[in-house]
């Protein structure tokens, strides 16, 4: 998962990681605020959270690449593993991403 300050440029960012298959899914959530410290300042900003949904062996390209996409000097690319997944949806995923 990882945030963006602005709808637009996380939409153009999922169609790219998509379009290049990184990813399988991605989905971007409304508005929500951000509480943060930042070059030691408290910051409030609004950012939509993006999931992003690949295989544990895309990861590490995905991060690269969305590391160079990503308008934040740190951006936050964090991955959860999944506990279980639904197999039709996980063969899916492989048929897009393999």
């Amino acid at each position: 998962m990882t945030t963006f300050p602005d709808l637009d440029l996380a939409n153009s960012v999922a169609k790219i990681l998509v379009e290049e298959k990184l990813a399988a899914c991605i989905q971007i959530m409304p508005t929500m605020t951000s509480t943060y410290i930042w070059d030691g300042k408290l910051c409030q900003e609004s950012e939509h959270l993006v999931l992003i949904k690949t295989l544990a062996s895309n990861y590490a390209s995905l991060a690269a690449r969305l590391t160079v996409l990503h308008p934040y000097q740190v951006p936050e690319i964090i991955a959860l593993s999944a506990i279980a997944v639904e197999q039709n949806y996980l063969l899916w995923a492989k048929s897009i991403l393999m």
